[in-house]
């Protein structure tokens, strides 16, 4: 295979010097299409002339005439060459172009005898030779690790990943859309931190040589935010790269994007309905319906995710006493492990603390479990250090965790305005590792913090959702991978 490759390589690099011995350049200069691939099928009248650019896809060669698929990102448009309109030697250089090379034309707009728009050629540019050919197509193991590694080549030759990543670009535009709409400023925090702050993670340090600087990048940009509520800011988001120095899986790659917004007067009931209002808004926008098909490697319909509204609301308690039994919550440390693991089929770790006991059979029990939209309300203060403690029950704070399709989407909460109970939380988490309390972000709230609802959402799981992907890595352009050996 490798040997056929080699000599396919070797042929296109002859065609190469044969095109510089006639006096074609193969990586000519930029040329002016009429538009499109789209917008020239949009355009198209016959007797009219056009000019196209694109990728060669199909090659006819007919003797004395060639037809030939040009293709973009928008569509195909067949291209006709013959030897009576542009002489022998012009039809003689489209013998030396491949599939793969990229051309520009100029013609005049004909239909075949069948009715297929096509642009017959009275000049021709080469725009760039291709030395490697394309592949025909992907499968296997090793293949879907070269759509991660080289995904310009995944793009050119999957159409369904190219769908997913221009679904992606339109959620993002439309979620800008959407907070705009209704009053929302998008800013700008810092990627590089003296704390990195926000959340429970494990960063990636860098050091800043000018100002002797040790510097993380952010693992969140909440603190910061917040700040911003501070300083007069009522409505707030961010769509924000952030990095963590942690593991690599379906769900998880050490870069990813997310979008926070903050709302001062708010609570956390009343994010719950803005992430509902925006995920509908969203998928009816990006795939007309609410009801989301996800299919397995067969392409057979695996389930479908409902996101009709109104979603379903449950407190973290409840959810888990009926998983793990009513009395739960009223066993000894050492009775919810031996449930866990013995009738529950939980595993737990000996170093994991009673509440992140609980968090585990939540998680396998539960999250892993939910198909349709699930907002998990009042969870333990424990697991949300930044979150406003509940005023009926102080164990507890006002937070959901939106749950779709077995993936946490999107956490909200109450925001903790209270500097004092604030700097408590933090310490807490913090165990012995007091430098990593951000004094900047308690400093400010001592100036006074309005009480507010926050929450954040992941891009790339939300465009998981909403394209039916089931890894990460394909709906990040280019994913972190272990270097090639």
């Amino acid at each position: 295979m490798m040997d056929e490759e080699n000599e396919l390589i070797a042929l296109r690099r002859k065609k190469l010097d044969a095109l510089r011995s006639k006096g074609v350049e193969p990586f000519g200069a930029g040329f002016e299409p009429s538009g499109s691939i789209a917008e020239v099928r949009e355009k198209f009248k016959e007797g009219d002339a056009l000019r196209a650019a694109g990728r060669i896809t199909a090659h006819r060669d007919m003797g004395k005439s060639h037809f030939l698929d040009l293709r973009d990102a928008t569509g195909r448009i067949q291209i006709y060459i013959h030897a009576t309109e542009v002489g022998a030697e012009l039809v003689d250089l489209f013998r030396l172009l491949d599939i793969g090379d990229l051309v520009g034309i100029e013609g005049i707009c004909f239909l075949t005898k069948s009715g297929e728009p096509t642009v017959k050629v009275r000049t021709f540019q080469l725009l760039a030779k291709a030395l490697r050919p394309l592949p025909e197509k992907w499968h296997g193991l090793q293949d879907i690790e070269a759509r991660y590694r080289q995904r310009y080549l995944d793009l050119l030759t999957n159409e369904r990943s190219r769908v997913v990543f221009e679904k992606r670009i339109m959620i993002v535009r439309e979620a800008r859309r959407f907070f705009e709409e209704r009053g929302f400023l998008e800013v700008e925090t810092p990627i590089l931190q003296s704390v990195a702050g926000g959340a429970a993670a494990q960063p990636f340090g860098t050091h800043h040589k000018a100002l002797g600087l040790d510097l993380y990048l952010r693992i969140a940009p909440e603190l910061y935010l917040k700040r911003l509520l501070v300083g007069g800011f009522n409505k707030v988001f961010e769509i924000s790269r952030n990095f963590r120095n942690e593991g690599i899986s379906r769900k998880h790659n050490p870069e990813f994007t997310m979008l926070e917004a903050y709302w001062a007067y708010a609570d956390f009931e009343k994010m719950a309905n803005l992430v509902e209002e925006l995920i509908c808004y969203l998928a009816e926008k990006i795939c007309d319906s609410l009801t989301i098909e996800h299919h397995d490697a067969d392409g057979k319909i695996a389930r479908r995710v409902n996101l009709k509204r109104p979603w379903r609301r449950a407190r973290y308690h409840d959810l888990v006493r009926e998983v793990a039994g009513k009395d739960w919550f009223e066993l000894s440390s050492k009775q919810r492990r031996d449930r866990a693991t013995q009738e529950l089929g939980v595993e737990i770790l000996a170093q994991l603390a009673d509440f992140e006991v609980t968090q585990h059979v939540f998680e396998k029990l539960i999250e892993e479990a939910t198909v349709d939209p699930l907002f998990v309300t009042h969870c333990p203060k424990e697991l949300v250090p930044l979150a406003k403690q509940n005023a009926e029950d102080n164990s507890l704070v006002d937070v959901f965790e939106l749950i779709i399709n077995g993936t946490e989407i999107a956490p909200g909460y109450s925001e903790l305005n209270d500097p004092l109970l604030q700097r408590q939380r933090l310490l807490e988490q913090a165990g012995e590792e007091t430098q990593k309390i951000d004094e900047e972000f308690l400093l400010a709230l001592e100036y006074g913090m309005p009480p507010a609802g926050g929450f954040g959402i992941g891009i790339d799981r939300l465009t998981m959702l909403l394209t039916g992907a089931e890894s990460i890595r394909d709906v990040i352009l280019f994913p972190l991978l272990r270097p090639k050996k």
